[in-house]
């Protein structure tokens, strides 16, 4: 049998695994969603001590930053896979946000936002005054 390698390949695979890629990042991986009206962003954080979160918002941007202690220099070790350190994430949420009342909660591993839709953003009614005097409201 006859066993083709492509070294290029094999790094381009273990490049892609260790820091990950734009669209799937490695570090902290992330879905996001509109419920209505919040927005709701899920952050993966296996094993991260919750006293190392770290979560700042400036403007409309979110920085969340976590650690995971670096390993016992003494083990020997079989796999090393995880991220190691300090790390963080930036979300950039749309101008539509209400960033005063952000939520945020961390369950089984994963670090939940909870972003309420800014009053100013949601939809409303006005009136328009017609020229016989009556008014009616239409959406906006």
């Amino acid at each position: 049998m006859l066993m083709r390698t492509d070294p290029f390949r094999d790094l381009d695979r273990l490049t892609q695994q260790v820091f990950g890629t734009a669209a799937r990042p490695a570090v902290m991986p992330m879905d996001a969603w509109r419920d209505g009206d919040e927005f709701v962003a899920e952050f993966d954080l296996p094993g991260i001590d919750p006293e190392s979160l770290d979560m700042d918002v400036e403007r409309n941007v979110v920085t969340v930053r976590a650690s995971r202690p670096e390993l016992d220099s003494g083990r020997s070790m079989l796999a090393a896979e995880r991220p190691r350190g300090v790390f963080s994430r930036q979300l950039f949420l749309g101008e539509s946000l209400d960033t005063e009342k952000i939520r945020a909660d961390y369950r089984d591993g994963v670090l939940r936002l909870t972003i309420p839709v800014a009053e100013k953003a949601k939809p409303r009614k006005i009136e328009i005054a017609r020229h016989d005097g009556d008014r009616q409201a239409i959406n906006a």
